[in-house]
């Protein structure tokens, strides 16, 4: 069964403690979080504890690949302790994009990252922006990238659109490697994230998608200005969907 969840890079500029945050969250009404950035703010035992406090769940974690790479064992341990089994890496830079050989390189990078991982229990996934979409001899740097690996992939709904995607029929064909997805909608004419309802994604759509896909996760982000005026409205909206 899918649940519902918030990526808390929407509450990044929230002027209030970490654990506000998540307090925030869980009245808006929403089944769990995605850790990113602000979260390393607050002690791992009082963020813990709001999260029993609270009962949400975590459905994962945004980790640059840098710092995986850099400080494996630390940064293992730190999500760990947090309960994060889903290991996200949210960027990599256009240039990973840039040609096919580039690709591959990225692939390969990627692909000792999912080993080490799974060697404490987690999974690693990767999440897409719109950068990934180049042109390489007829066919997209994100569909070599996805043909060059099996690593679960975090959609990115919105930005998939941005890039001239077709949200749902990627998600169908992503099938089970889309265990967490991307909630963001997207004003394609405005070209900006806006509140889920009130852009042009297929919400019919990527419901039944997401249905069918048994993902576990559907990961509400908003990158816009005032998240807290529709915090509500979105979590009920996200809600309505799985």
């Amino acid at each position: 069964m899918t649940r519902s969840a918030i990526q808390l890079y929407t509450l990044r500029n929230v002027d209030c403690p970490f654990t506000e945050v998540l307090e925030l969250v869980a009245d808006a009404g929403f089944d769990g979080v995605e850790f990113a950035y602000r979260v390393t703010e607050a002690e791992a035992d009082d963020v813990l504890a709001t999260l029993e406090e609270t009962g949400l769940d975590v459905a994962g974690a945004h980790v640059g690949i840098d710092r995986l790479e850099d400080d494996f064992e630390e940064t293992v341990a730190y999500y760990d302790e947090l309960g994060v089994e889903h290991v996200v890496v949210p960027w990599l830079d256009a240039e990973h994009f840039a040609s096919a050989e580039a690709v591959e390189a990225a692939a390969a990078r990627l692909a000792k990252l999912v080993d080490d991982l799974a060697e404490r229990g987690m999974t690693l996934h990767y999440h897409n922006h719109d950068h990934e979409y180049t042109d390489l001899d007829g066919r997209t740097g994100f569909d070599a990238f996805l043909d060059g690996t099996e690593i679960p992939i975090e959609l990115d709904l919105g930005l998939a659109l941005a890039a001239g995607d077709d949200p749902v029929a990627r998600l169908r064909a992503l099938g089970e490697r889309s265990r967490l997805v991307h909630l963001k909608d997207y004003d394609v004419d405005a070209g900006e994230s806006v509140p889920v309802g009130e852009g042009d994604l297929d919400l019919a759509g990527i419901a039944d998608a997401v249905a069918d896909n048994d993902s576990e996760w559907l990961i509400y982000e908003y990158e816009g200005a005032d998240p807290l005026a529709s915090l509500e409205r979105a979590a009920d909206r996200t809600n309505d969907l799985v």
